[in-house]
């Protein structure tokens, strides 16, 4: 339920702060007072559209707070939102928040994180149903039909099977399209395929072999300077100049004298220990780069060979891919789909077998969804017409108008028909009504009469209370077209509705307002040369006397009226109970 809403500098409001209680709240005043403000604040916060112009003149922005208590049975979609896009805070509770600068730039927030007005709006939809009058009927909406009808008709867990089974024959009649596009064209890729594949294959790449390549071809491109550089370092460690010993011969010289020194002296016995240690170092390193300088190789050939196989490598890495690796991976890509390319006959008739099993079990899913919904639409119409009855029109009709369209793609019917589908099945469902005898069965969009369509909606409401998943309820003016014997009516059914939803409802009728557990009177003021909103709470007294006004000029009979009309509807409340 909203628990809260603030208002600040939005239009003529300056700053207001409502405070809401669970059942029905309804707002009274003069048009042009602010009412329909509110409501437009409201939507705004819930992520509607908004301009600049909303921003009351001469200060920089307007500010809209919603605070929205969260309870079952409404909360598990809202729930869902805040955990994929991980806003939550505090838990059961929600606040929405909008600023509008004046600049133009808007601010969406959600439990204080900014976020898209997209994303804000997909929130409220789960929170609010703001009903106005003509456009902002979503009840005028043909296309909404049909989930009213599974709402009411509780078709969800066959819908859920249904759903599944269709999303997984759309996909597979996709892969089947591709498959067959592809064989327009198979034989040039065949070809282009196979060569690349044969291409890869005859390098027969190895992981890693390009770096053992370049090392290999630097030895052979400097095998003579490898070989002069290894040949001085051999003479300086064992065969020496005529003018200098080898440094084999030195370290020999130095352990003769540290072996002397140790006879005489024996804490020098380490020294002879590390000396022996350098010269076997040494005769080690003179066995390694003798074995160095033999391996050296001077072959103009091989190193040919490796220019060679280098320039394939990086033909191969411009076509196929930046390195080895990569140009392996595509080898097997290539063959997979190769495979795919040559057995595809033979798995477009796997998949058409399938999509035809499939469509079989569709069709089934479907005409037994097309069953429930055929009885819940007598059912549904029945009881709207009783609604409409005790609304006062008497003799309308209301009918659920459940087809199919013929269509040359769709599910194939025991009488040979192909028959349109789409992720809710095979039916087409359009509410149909007669306001008055003789006037046909005719779509609720083209109802005339305001109050007609208000009290259909009405009636719909209420029959669809329980399925309803918005837990708040706003109905701007519902009393349209409606006379004050209708009014007692209306208020009485808001009132019901308001047992299992917050209801709020702006209104002219003092009938219709006398059911409100909460009212608030809505009036306009000029404060220091500005015009403001004001919003005062009425309680005894000061609504006796509002319901007065709205009868007419407040008199001895008008305030007996109003008191009437607040008795009679607190009996309706007891009765109801």
């Amino acid at each position: 339920m909203l628990i809260e809403l603030h208002i600040q500098n939005f239009a003529i409001i300056q700053d207001l702060t409502l405070r809401f209680k669970p059942d029905l709240v309804v707002f009274t005043g003069e048009t042009g007072a602010g009412k329909s403000i509110i409501l437009d604040a409201l939507e705004a916060v819930l992520g509607g559209r908004v301009d600049v112009t909303a921003v009351r003149t001469g200060t920089d922005k307007a500010v809209v707070e919603a605070v929205f208590k969260l309870e079952e049975p409404f909360k598990g979609k809202v729930d869902e939102v805040l955990e994929r896009e991980n806003l939550q805070d505090e838990p059961g509770f929600l606040v929405l928040t909008r600023e509008i600068r004046s600049e133009g730039r808007n601010i969406a927030r959600i439990n204080g994180h900014s976020v898209s007005a997209s994303l804000q709006r997909e929130l409220g939809a789960f929170l609010v149903d703001i009903h106005g009058q003509s456009e902002h009927l979503s009840l005028l909406k043909e296309q909404n039909h049909i989930d009213l009808l599974d709402r009411f008709a509780s078709t969800g867990p066959q819908l859920e099977v249904y759903g599944a089974n269709y999303r997984q024959l759309r996909a597979a009649q996709k892969q089947l399209d591709t498959l067959r596009q592809s064989e327009k064209d198979s034989a040039r890729r065949i070809d282009m395929l196979t060569y690349q594949i044969k291409e890869i294959e005859a390098a027969k790449l190895q992981t890693g072999e390009e770096d053992e390549l370049r090392q290999e071809r630097t030895r052979l491109s400097n095998a003579e300077n490898l070989s002069g550089l290894t040949q001085q370092a051999l003479m300086l460690l064992d065969e020496g100049t005529p003018e200098v010993s080898s440094i084999s011969d030195l370290l020999g010289e130095v352990l003769r004298s540290l072996g002397e020194l140790a006879r005489i002296d024996r804490s020098t016995q380490s020294l002879v220990e590390r000396a022996d240690g350098c010269l076997n170092t040494v005769s080690d390193l003179s066995m390694e780069l003798h074995s160095y300088a033999e391996a050296i190789e001077f072959n103009p050939h091989r190193l040919d060979q490796i220019e060679e196989r280098i320039d394939l490598i990086n033909r191969l890495k411009r076509k196929y891919g930046n390195t080895i690796e990569e140009i392996l991976v595509f080898a097997e890509r290539a063959r997979e789909e190769l495979n795919n390319i040559e057995h595809s006959e033979e798995k477009m008739g796997e998949l058409e077998s399938f999509i035809i099993q499939l469509s079989e079990v569709i069709l089934i899913q479907a005409s037994e969804i097309s069953t429930i919904r055929q009885k819940a639409s007598l059912l549904l119409s029945a009881q709207i017409e009783d609604q409409l009855s005790e609304l006062h029109m008497v003799k309308a009709r209301f009918k659920v108008d459940i087809r199919t369209e013929e269509n040359e793609n769709g599910l194939l019917l025991s009488d040979g028909q192909r028959v349109a589908f789409d992720s809710r099945g095979i039916d087409r469902v359009a509410f149909l009504v007669e306001p008055n005898p003789g006037e046909g069965l005719k779509p609720l969009v083209k109802i005339a009469s305001g109050g007609e369509t208000s009290r259909l909606m009405l009636a719909l409401k209420n029959v669809l209370a329980a399925a309803d998943t918005i837990p708040v309820l706003i109905f701007d003016e519902i009393d349209q077209g409606v006379g004050g014997r209708v009014g007692m009516v209306v208020g009485e059914k808001l009132w019901n509705l308001s047992k299992s939803h917050q209801v709020m409802c702006v209104t002219h009728l003092p009938q219709l307002a006398a059911f409100g557990d909460q009212h608030y009177h809505v009036s306009k003021q000029i404060h220091e040369g500005r015009t403001l909103t004001e919003v005062t709470m009425l309680e005894g007294e000061a609504r006796q006397n509002e319901l007065a006004q709205m009868l007419g000029p407040v008199t001895e009979g008008t305030l007996k009226s109003a008191a009437e009309t607040l008795t009679l509807a607190a009996r309706k409340k007891d009765t109801i109970n």
